[in-house]
């Protein structure tokens, strides 16, 4: 196939836009590219005239299975005799108790109790562990992490690994058995647990975790390994193919996959001004963090403390089914009876479900389901109601 040539890298706020190694890939199978957090990376593929590529890549991964960079989330190694305790400190959830090859989602907040990122910690050894967060965290984290080592007098090496390493998921209900055609181990996996397989004379991380809300993994690699270990991928594969078992799929999939699943997005869902009990993230919120044998609060748990004793936070994240064909945007007003009650967070139509769907912050008084919304589009609203999250379950 010959290799289409890529536009010269847009500036972001000065500084050019970041390409991952797969950016040659993403070429060679006609992405169409943008700028997402000061990274190049495909919204969609192009597709035969009059076919959809973000509705046709959503449903394959629904369907059977899709292929995503995900290269532009970084990757933080941390390491030394105090990297446990480190994370207890920085993490909400707790860190002493995994095992070796787990992983586990935490937030990360601030003093206040707000959010400044939701990541993964993998444990690879009883002081080793990597920590993967958003790209458009990812040199606010360093910072963070750095000050409270510094603070602290930590024993913790901290390295940023992001750009000499590649990342790439594969979801879908048919991803595990294909890849079982090569991997007794890996179909094995409990999820969020990952393995460690060698690839001539380097190591990859294969996790089960994704974004998607369907089964699959995680690959984390050396960058320069990428272009072999895609081929070992794709080499029973045929992207052209129409019926194809992997297909690319771009971040507009990626986008609608998540909402389906009520996954939440920093920016949108989380954010520095988010209170994390707020969240319905309570599972990855470990109140009890200062008590015990062997007290260790996390950054944030006192003003989360203060907020439950003045009755819980006066909102909670809530989802809802809206009529018609319009979809909510971000920051767009939810009313009930004509009076503001929430705000809208992240919406689109859901192309499993048929129908529109959102996500939003509502008070606390209204969150029973079935409730009657309507959103604000600032020319007319759009009627709807609350409904369980998540909107989509993957088949047992």
């Amino acid at each position: 196939m010959a290799r289409r040539r890529s536009h010269p890298p847009a500036s972001r706020k000065g500084h050019l836009v970041q390409k991952t190694p797969l950016h040659q890939f993403h070429l060679d199978n006609h992405g169409k590219m943008v700028d997402f957090a000061g990274w190049e990376l495909p919204i969609t593929y192009a597709r035969p005239v009059g076919e959809s590529g973000l509705q046709a890549e959503h449903h394959q991964v629904r369907t059977s299975g899709g292929l995503f960079d995900v290269s532009h989330m970084g990757r933080l190694s941390i390491t030394g005799l105090h990297a446990a305790g480190f994370l207890e400190r920085v993490c909400t959830r707790r860190i002493r108790d995994m095992k070796n090859t787990q992983c586990r989602y935490s937030l990360v907040c601030n003093e206040q109790g707000g959010i400044k990122d939701d990541v993964i910690v993998y444990r690879l050894d009883d002081d080793d562990f990597m920590v993967v967060v958003n790209a458009s965290n990812r040199e606010k984290i360093v910072e963070h992490f750095n000050t409270v080592i510094k603070a602290e007098g930590k024993k913790v090496k901290l390295e940023d690994k992001t750009l000499s390493t590649a990342m790439v998921a594969v979801q879908g209900p048919k991803v595990i058995e294909f890849i079982g055609k090569f991997s007794r181990e890996i179909p094995t996996l409990k999820r969020y647990w990952f393995t460690v397989k060698n690839l001539l004379i380097v190591k990859l991380y294969v996790s089960r975790t994704g974004y998607t809300g369907e089964d699959g993994v995680e690959v984390i690699l050396p960058g320069a390994m990428v272009g072999m270990a895609m081929k070992m991928i794709m080499k029973d594969v045929d992207p052209k193919d129409p019926n194809a078992l992997i297909k690319p799929c771009g971040l507009g999939a990626r986008d609608t996959l998540r909402m389906e699943a009520a996954m939440p997005l920093y920016g949108h869902e989380l954010g520095e001004d988010t209170n994390a009990l707020s969240t319905g993230l309570d599972f990855a919120i470990a109140m009890d963090k200062d008590t015990g044998d062997r007290p260790e609060p996390f950054i944030g748990l006192a003003a989360l403390k203060a907020t439950l004793a003045a009755g819980g936070p006066p909102q909670k994240l809530a989802g809802f089914k809206l009529e018609g064909k319009r979809s909510a945007r971000q920051g767009m007003r939810i009313l009930i009876n004509d009076k503001p009650a929430g705000t809208i967070t992240s919406g689109c139509p859901s192309p499993t479900l048929g129908y529109p769907i959102a996500m939003g912050y509502l008070d606390k008084a209204h969150l029973a389901e079935g409730t009657k919304i309507e959103v604000d589009t600032g020319r007319d609203r759009i009627a709807g109601e609350v409904v369980k999250m998540p909107f989509y379950k993957k088949k047992a």
